[in-house]
């Protein structure tokens, strides 16, 4: 049986007054009948603030990124080993705006899913296609192509330990949403992906949704057969929100 699990991505916000807050509200909140864990990626300077306030918590956190080197002369890099030293259980690999602005290729992004997976991190990798991608009815080829390159690098055993994100691109701050159907089709074609690599793997592998999860459709979302949580961005920023996604986990 997948669990799920909630992911809040906090992209490039906060400061330690505001995560304090944040960071409280949400553990003081989460729901008691809610049966999803909790996650919450942050900017990798309030990643020890995250381990101060959480460790006593139910909440991981995770990082939004992670460099393929080790250590060594790579300035601005974070490596697997920082992330771990500052209590990291997961970290987002190939999210959309790190393809889209800093020019990460399918391989660069399965890389990094590796370096995570040896180190002992569990990646989120987000797979996604633009608008005029789906318009063009290249949804499944492109997220394929993007899921292959970590099938290929990873062995079975590794891949056990990854999580998918599946992020409509053009469903990221737009306000557009995939239909909970819409959603439910390419989780499934991810899934059956998965399964042909190793029919273990299809049953289970967490595959979340990431385009716009709020907590009006949420519900709706969380319920189809092949979703297994949601990575929240905007709606993670608010505890409100955050914990009304957690809380339509049943």
């Amino acid at each position: 049986m997948r669990r799920t699990l909630i992911a809040g991505n906090w992209k490039m916000n906060g400061s330690f007054a505001a995560n304090h807050s944040l960071l409280t509200e949400i553990v003081a909140g989460l729901p008691a009948l809610s049966s999803a864990d909790v996650l919450v990626c942050a900017p990798a300077p309030y990643l020890a603030q995250c381990a101060d306030v959480l460790a006593a918590s139910p909440v991981a956190w995770g990082a939004q990124d992670l460099s393929v080197h080790a250590q060594g002369a790579y300035t601005g890099e974070v490596s697997a080993a920082m992330l771990l030293d500052c209590g990291c259980r997961y970290v987002i690999v190939g999210h959309s705006e790190r393809r889209a602005y800093h020019a990460e290729s399918d391989q660069l992004v399965a890389q990094k899913a590796l370096r995570a997976v040896e180190a002992g991190l569990k990646p989120v990798v987000c797979v996604g296609e633009t608008l005029e991608q789906r318009e063009g009815g290249l949804t499944n080829q492109v997220v394929g192509a993007q899921l292959d390159a970590v099938l290929a690098l990873l062995t079975v055993e590794q891949l056990r330990n990854i999580v998918v994100a599946y992020e409509p691109v053009w469903a990221i701050g737009t306000g557009k949403t995939a239909t909970p159907q819409m959603a439910q089709d390419a989780h499934a074609f991810l899934r059956q992906q998965l399964a042909a690599t190793d029919l273990e793997l299809g049953a289970s592998v967490q595959i979340l949704y990431g385009g716009s999860m709020k907590p009006d459709n949420a519900v709706e979302l969380l319920a189809m057969a092949d979703i297994d949580g949601g990575l929240i961005g905007g709606a993670a920023l608010k505890s409100a929100d955050f914990l009304a996604i957690v809380g339509a986990a049943k």
